[in-house]
């Protein structure tokens, strides 16, 4: 096991079940080393998709350990079911109190919470305890728009409130926006080479994928773009992209951004090596099913 100065503390809030790309995210997290794994929380997606969207991505969580034999090995919590109904009233949930609690502890590392989906739980865990805008933690968010006009986009959309709290706070913030998330496109002859042999993980989350492009894309498809990866790839590699700080956006009804320029600094990604993050969780997972249990640290 890697010593403790050496592993980046991380809990994961995911929309599980939201689209076909945030179980990818999730099994590289748990098979990467480098992890201090506090949690997962699961996330919800509004109710355009369905009405039990936060309950439907728990059932998604608890089934992908379930077919990686991890249950009961990392803490799993329910998020936020709802968006939050306004910019000064927060959702509580034992997610937002897991997000709480690791980075009220007495831990002097980073806390990285890696944001797959809305930022309802981050929101939410900043109005319960403002105590955070002071701790050592870095919100890294897949989301929001082209910069730097904006513009709708599916994160964003799930809680515009809960990204004006967020952008306003003084946590630390790194941004993925979907300019960067949209690259991480891979075939279906790419992921069936690469992962559907390689046990029932493998295999189940090349079928979901494809599964998902049939029911949901009008016209021929053969990809899906990872784009929940880059979340990690940040953490892992941090200069394996191009990015800058700019003053902290809000954003407007209409998902525009809008610059204040009163807010602190949040880091802006332009680009992420796709290469090495992708090659990663192929190497991870071939591993993992040669029986090679590098797995992450479940503190």
């Amino acid at each position: 096991m890697l010593p403790r100065e050496k592993r980046a503390r991380l809990i994961l809030n995911t929309d599980a079940k939201n689209e076909a790309d945030d179980q990818f995210t999730i099994v590289q997290a748990l098979l990467t080393p480098t992890f201090d794994f506090h949690g997962i929380i699961a996330a919800h997606f509004g109710d355009h998709r369905s009405k039990t969207s936060m309950q439907d991505s728990r059932d998604e969580i608890e089934h992908l350990l379930t077919l990686m034999d991890l249950s009961g090995r990392i803490p799993v919590a329910n998020g936020a079911a709802t968006a939050l109904p306004d910019e000064n009233t927060p959702v509580p949930s034992p997610g937002a109190q897991m997000i709480i609690d690791q980075a009220m502890s007495d831990d002097d590392r980073p806390l990285h919470v890696a944001f797959l989906g809305p930022l309802t739980d981050m929101a939410s865990a900043i109005l319960m305890e403002p105590r955070l805008n002071e701790r050592n933690i870095v919100c890294v968010w897949i989301g929001g728009g082209v910069w730097p006009s904006g513009g709708r986009e599916f994160n964003l959309m799930n809680d515009i409130a809960a990204a004006n709290v967020v952008m306003r706070s003084n946590v630390q913030v790194w941004q993925i926006p979907s300019t960067v998330y949209r690259m991480m496109s891979v075939s279906y002859a790419e992921l069936r080479e690469r992962c559907e042999d390689k046990g029932a993980i493998g295999k189940y989350l090349v079928d979901q994928l494809i599964d998902w492009n049939l029911r949901v894309h009008q016209g021929p498809i053969e990809h899906r773009s990872l784009g929940d990866t880059p979340a990690l790839s940040v953490i892992l590699n941090p200069l394996g992209g191009v990015s800058d700080w700019r003053p902290a956006p809000e954003f407007s009804p209409q998902m525009h951004y809008v610059h204040t320029g009163q807010n602190r600094p949040i880091k802006v990604y332009d680009s992420i090596d796709v290469r090495y993050i992708l090659e990663d969780f192929y190497a991870k997972l071939a591993r993992f099913h040669r029986g090679v249990h590098e797995l992450a640290n479940f503190g």
